[in-house]
């Protein structure tokens, strides 16, 4: 341990010499003129209090990043990757399942995410077929609430939604839905369960669409919740409004929406053509 050690070390670790003097116990005039150099030959006991200083810092930071880095081996394959975090000021020493919707929120605005209980997940731009259907099903819904003078909305994505006010580690951007209470509509976000929701899943989104947006979409309130399945070309339909959990429609013909009593249905052959 050597005077230029302490000093390439406290650089190292960001410490101003005020942090070191209040941290060591040395005083702030003894920590300037050892580290400037003024004092020739620095008291050993004035040296180890500051080395020791740093050291535990020094670990107590390795530690924080073994921590990180075992959480993003851990984490979900289709997760936003360490590497991408930092770049948009995300905290260090934050790993998947701490992020937070601020950290979110601190992301560019062209860079599409999702946040599921603190672990980032990257969106894919949808393909031709994916946004035909979209706006095909908006278009439906929207007319069918207009006609009847509803005080319904239909969004399509995207659009951030916390489902769960209570839930800060959870925004999401669901493909279309459908939301009745105009108190969760706010400037920026829907801040509430929507009544109704439809994802559009992929190879890449299936295991999020039918697992884990399905329990935050339930445990949220969602009334009912659409996945269509373009890979197996099928409509699974999860509600509140029916005796049975999950009915399951070829994608083709017309579907009925439960919330409105099966009056609504979405054709899907008209889409088709």
């Amino acid at each position: 341990m050597t005077i230029e050690e302490i000093r390439q070390l406290k650089k190292e670790l960001g410490y101003s010499n005020a942090q070191l003097s209040d941290e060591s116990g040395v005083s702030l005039g003894t920590v300037n003129k050892a580290l400037s150099g003024a004092s020739a030959h620095p008291r050993y006991e004035t040296m180890m209090a500051m080395w020791k200083v740093l050291q535990k810092r020094k670990k107590e930071l390795t530690e924080v990043v073994r921590d990180v880095e075992y959480k993003y081996r851990h984490a979900p394959a289709d997760s936003i990757v360490r590497e991408e975090a930092a770049v948009y000021g995300i905290p260090k020493d934050k790993g998947p399942g701490d992020f937070t919707i601020q950290d979110y929120l601190n992301l560019p605005d062209d860079h599409r995410v999702e946040l599921i209980d603190g672990v980032f997940y990257d969106m894919a731009a949808p393909s031709l077929e994916h946004q035909r259907l979209i706006m095909s099903i908006g278009y439906q819904i929207h007319t069918y609430i207009l006609g009847k003078g509803g005080n319904c909305e239909v969004f399509v994505a995207p659009l951030d939604v916390i489902p769960d006010p209570k839930d800060d580690k959870t925004i999401l951007q669901p493909d279309i839905m459908i939301v009745c209470d105009p108190r969760k509509c706010t400037e920026k976000r829907i801040v509430g369960a929507p009544d109704f929701i439809i994802e559009i899943t992929s190879p890449s989104t299936r295991k999020k669409d039918m697992l884990t947006k399905l329990n935050k979409y339930t445990q949220a309130g969602v009334r009912e919740y659409w996945i269509i399945d373009l890979q197996n070309e099928k409509v699974m339909v999860y509600s509140d409004e029916m005796k049975e959990f999950v009915k399951i429609y070829p994608l083709e013909g017309k579907v009925p929406m439960e919330i409105y009593g099966g009056e609504l249905e979405i054709d899907f052959d008209r889409i088709r053509r």
